[in-house]
């Protein structure tokens, strides 16, 4: 048993019924919203929030109070405040939702000072920050886990259930990615600034978790898989500043900086046992947001962008496509059935369903039992260092870049995800 199990098993053991005490980092745009759909659930306390934006600082604790929960400490000191939220010892979870180059350090904060982390994508940027998350979590036997929602999807579970259950035969290949135009969004200084000026400076796939998220677990990746190496290649980038001339000037700043970010990116990813995925990104051209996801197994296949599947000998007419509902009924993920999507709601009443919903209630419930979380610091770190990988092989002509074994062997004798 290594130190990270035994730890893991001592904390289980000793673990009492007190509700999940949370510190959040980043309460602008997206950390509201987690903050939302935590104070939606039962036995959960906030103890502590932090930001450098006083507007947001102030509008999250105003709404933990009516949620009804007590006042939080408030962490307005600078860029760096997050290390004394992480020291206090009434926090269980620090959660953070700040610009990317700060998830990682607040993670590993978190987990140093005895806390497990939850992190909104991507986990790290770097390939030395992946191995400090892995080597922290293993030491400390604190969880870091990457808050990819993506992966909760009824559709995408039922895909997951079909594909552990042979429907599609041997899986060969999948196919998957972020094409989702953002140019409104990287020019909005109150949302997610910081997205723009990774565009400008990195080439490559600067966002791969959503899709990679479901396609891992899918194909068993550090679960009896591995990747074993990728290519990467973009496209010229010219969208950016046409957007910035178009809608702010041809004299604006950005309608002529030197963007290094292709607007069409492309990865090859091969593994260990032969399977392959094409992860496509796709931020900046005019489209509306697609579901660029497929999964071909040797006797059929799943098409998400149509919603549609063929399994070979089974659909009919032969040859033809099917809804994907038809397979509902028989092949819905077990954790979905019985589950009303309405019975989701955060504190300030948005519900309907939501994948984030649903990913926060099978963390807490894990935390709450003791269990290993559905994703772990493997998962967090693995599909977040396909794009430094990426951008490492678009900079060679394409180059195959090897990817990292994080688990150091271990994904030989770990089962596929259960979500049982």
């Amino acid at each position: 048993m290594n130190r990270r199990d035994f730890l893991f098993q001592a904390a289980v053991a000793q673990r009492d019924i007190r509700p999940i005490r949370l510190g959040f980092v980043g309460v602008g745009d997206r950390g509201s919203y987690h903050l939302d759909v935590c104070l939606g659930m039962d036995s959960v306390e906030v103890k502590a929030i932090c930001d450098t934006n006083p507007q947001f600082l102030h509008r999250a604790k105003r709404w933990i109070e009516q949620a009804g929960k007590p006042s939080p400490a408030l962490y307005d000191r600078g860029k760096t405040d997050f290390l004394r939220l992480c020291e206090r010892d009434d926090i269980d979870l620090v959660v953070t939702a700040t610009p990317w180059q700060y998830h990682a350090p607040v993670c590993l904060a978190a987990m140093r000072a005895g806390k497990h982390a939850a992190t909104e994508v991507p986990a790290g940027l770097t390939l030395d920050e992946c191995w400090d998350l892995v080597e922290t979590s293993e030491k400390t036997g604190k969880h870091a886990v990457m808050l990819e929602q993506a992966n909760y999807s009824q559709e995408g579970l039922m895909v997951l259930n079909m594909a552990q259950k042979g429907v599609f035969g041997e899986v060969l290949h999948a196919t998957g990615g972020y094409v989702h135009d953002l140019r409104l969004v990287k020019f909005d200084p109150e949302r997610e600034p910081w997205r723009l000026q990774h565009s400008i400076d990195r080439n490559g796939n600067n966002y791969p978790t959503h899709p990679m998220g479901p396609m891992a677990w899918w194909l068993d990746i550090n679960r009896g898989d591995r990747f074993d190496y990728l290519v990467s290649m973009s496209s010229k980038g010219v969208m950016l500043n046409d957007f910035a001339a178009r809608y702010y000037g041809e004299r604006n700043p950005y309608a002529n900086v030197r963007v290094a970010q292709g607007d069409c990116n492309t990865t090859l990813l091969r593994t260990v046992e032969g399977k392959t995925i094409t992860l496509y990104h796709d931020t900046n051209t005019p489209h509306p947001q697609t579901a660029e996801m497929r999964l071909q197994g040797t006797k059929g296949l799943y098409a998400g962008n149509i919603q549609k599947l063929y399994i070979e000998g089974r659909s009919k007419p032969e040859h033809a496509w099917e809804a994907a509902d038809h397979y509902k009924a028989e092949f819905e993920h077990p954790v979905w059935k019985g589950i009303d999507p309405d019975k989701f709601k955060t504190a300030r009443g948005h519900g309907g369903g939501n994948t984030t919903q649903f990913m926060w209630m099978r963390l807490l419930d894990a935390l709450r039992r003791g269990k290993e979380p559905d994703q772990n610091v493997y998962d967090a770190v693995t599909w977040s260092i396909i794009s430094p990988l990426s951008e490492r092989s678009v900079a060679v002509k394409s180059t195959p870049i090897d990817f990292p074994d994080f688990t150091r062997g271990k994904w030989k004798n770990t089962l596929p995800i259960n979500l049982a």
